[in-house]
């Protein structure tokens, strides 16, 4: 059975203790709401972007940003 929370004022609520270890969550970590087409939510935990890591690799992608590779992929 679910659990019935309360949204403060802020739009803020406290996730239950037995959520909070099934998504192995804890103060500082990182949740993802999903919404789908009826209405129901979906919670999942994700890991921060490594942002330095991306900026890192990002000098190592130009080979893939030329114009024909525009043209090849922009159907996707």
């Amino acid at each position: 059975m679910g659990h019935i929370v309360k949204i403060t004022t802020k739009g803020q609520t406290t996730i239950p203790q037995d959520v909070r270890a099934a998504l192995h969550v804890s103060p500082g970590d990182y949740v993802s709401w999903e919404m789908a087409e009826d209405g129901s939510a979906r919670v999942r935990r994700v890991q921060p972007l490594d942002i330095d890591y991306l900026r890192a690799i990002e000098g190592t992608l130009s080979e893939w940003a030329g114009e024909n590779d525009e043209a090849a992929y922009r159907d996707l």
